[in-house]
């Protein structure tokens, strides 16, 4: 690939309460930890920059557009690349404890009766 080819990719990370988003020009080649690093350097490296003391830069997962993504892929020009939070809790997790819950709390029916 030429040296002169570059691409520029949003990088994101939301919180409940705010997103940030920061724009990195890179290499045509660059990989998406490439973005993340990049962004990441902007953020340290700017003043005015700023993101939340908690961004998992290197241990969260990622993606482009919504889609899980391994950090060696290579993003195309204009991708959003996404550090996904942690989840509080297992959602399949929050349900089985509503069903249980719920359960618990209606009268038992007896089959037939309606």
């Amino acid at each position: 690939m030429s040296e002169g080819i570059r691409k520029r990719c949003t990088v994101a990370y939301a919180t409940r309460e705010r997103q940030w988003l920061w724009p990195v020009d890179l290499p045509a080649d660059a990989t998406v930890a490439d973005a993340i690093e990049a962004a990441r350097g902007a953020v340290t490296g700017l003043p005015g920059t700023a993101a939340p003391e908690d961004v998992p830069w290197t241990t969260a997962p990622v993606g482009i557009f919504g889609e899980l993504r391994h950090r060696l892929d290579v993003p195309s020009d204009g991708d959003r690349i996404e550090i996904y939070r942690p989840l509080r809790s297992d959602p399949r997790e929050r349900r089985r404890e509503r069903v249980q819950r719920d359960r618990r709390s209606s009268p038992a029916k007896r089959p037939g009766t309606d």
